[in-house]
C-alpha cells in the first residue's frame, strides 16, 4: 500500500471512530422492482450446502450474500447490513460461536441462526447463551429452514416502524421515495431514497464512502466508491437543500454527513 493511500486509511479509520454513536442506523432492506427485499448473510464452509441455501433464499426474494469462513464471515456481519445472518457453527478461520460471542460484544444485534450438526442439549445451550435466537440442528428442511427465517427477519423489520423521515423540514416517504418540502414533492430512484435514507438516519454522524457503499450497495464488486460521489451529487441537485433547512456535508477525504442548517 502506497503512504498516501495507508495515510488516508489511518485518517478516515481515526474519524469515524471519533465520531461514532453507539447508536447506528443501517439500511437492512432494498427495494427491487417494487418489493421490499431483506439482505441475509450465509456463512457456510460447505460449498455445495451454501450453494444450494444461497439459490433456496435467493427464490424467495431475499438479497444473499455468502462467506465460506468464519473471519471473512464476521467482517461481513459486522457491516451491520443484513436482517438476518445464517451462522454455520464449525467454520475455518474463526468457530461460529466465536463469531457470535464476538458479534455480540460489539453490539451487532442482527438475528442470527446457528446451524450445527451436534445434536447435543450442552451445545445448544452454550449456542443460545453466546447470542444465538435460532438453532437449526443438520440436516434440516428447506422449509424449516425458510419458516426460522421468516420469523427471525420479521423481528429485523420491526426496527426500521416508521414509514417517514424528518429532518428539519426535509420529509422522507420510504415507501413511495418521495421526498416532501414544504409543498413541493421530489420522487427520488430507489438508489438515491436509500442513500438520503441512511444518511437521514444518521444525522449528525460523519459516514465514510466506505461504510456508505457496503450499506447500500453491500458487496458488490463492481460497485466503486465513485458511485456514492455520483449518487450524493444527484441528491443535491435533485433537493433544494437550503429551503429544507438541511445540509449534506463533505467531510474531504472521508465521507458525508447530513445536518440541520444553523440560522
Amino acid at each position: 500500500m502506497q503512504s498516501f493511500e495507508l495515510a488516508l486509511k489511518i485518517k478516515q479509520d481515526s474519524f469515524s471512530k471519533e465520531n461514532q454513536r453507539e447508536q447506528w442506523y443501517p439500511i437492512i432492506t432494498i427495494k427491487m422492482d417494487g418489493e421490499i427485499r431483506l439482505r441475509v448473510l450465509l456463512v457456510e464452509d460447505e460449498i455445495r450446502l451454501a450453494e444450494a441455501l444461497e439459490q433456496i433464499l435467493k427464490k424467495q426474494g431475499y438479497i444473499v450474500d455468502v462467506a465460506n469462513d468464519g473471519a471473512v464471515g464476521q467482517d461481513m456481519a459486522e457491516t451491520g447490513i443484513y436482517g438476518v445472518i445464517i451462522l454455520d457453527r464449525n467454520l475455518p478461520s474463526v468457530e461460529g460461536v466465536e463469531v457470535l460471542k464476538h458479534l455480540r460484544k460489539k453490539h451487532i444485534s442482527t438475528p442470527i441462526i446457528l446451524l450445527t450438526a451436534k445434536d447435543t442439549v450442552s451445545n445448544r445451550i452454550e449456542g443460545l447463551d453466546a447470542g444465538a435466537d435460532d438453532y437449526l440442528i443438520k440436516p434440516f428442511s428447506k422449509d424449516e429452514l425458510l419458516a426460522r427465517v421468516r420469523a427471525l427477519s420479521r423481528r429485523s423489520e420491526n426496527l426500521q416502524t416508521s414509514d417517514t423521515l424528518c429532518v428539519a423540514s426535509l420529509n422522507l416517504d420510504i415507501r413511495s421515495q418521495e421526498v416532501l418540502i414544504g409543498r413541493e414533492k421530489t420522487k427520488l430512484t430507489v438508489t438515491e431514497a436509500q442513500l438520503l435514507e441512511l444518511l437521514m438516519r444518521n444525522q449528525g454522524q460523519v459516514l465514510t464512502k466506505e461504510q456508505i457503499l457496503d450499506r447500500i450497495w453491500g458487496f458488490d464488486k463492481e460497485v466503486e466508491i465513485k458511485n456514492v460521489e455520483l449518487y450524493i451529487f444527484y441528491l443535491r441537485k435533485k433537493i433544494d437543500f437550503e429551503k429544507s433547512g438541511v445540509s449534506i456535508n463533505t467531510i474531504r477525504g472521508v465521507g458525508y454527513s447530513l445536518k440541520e442548517i444553523q440560522p
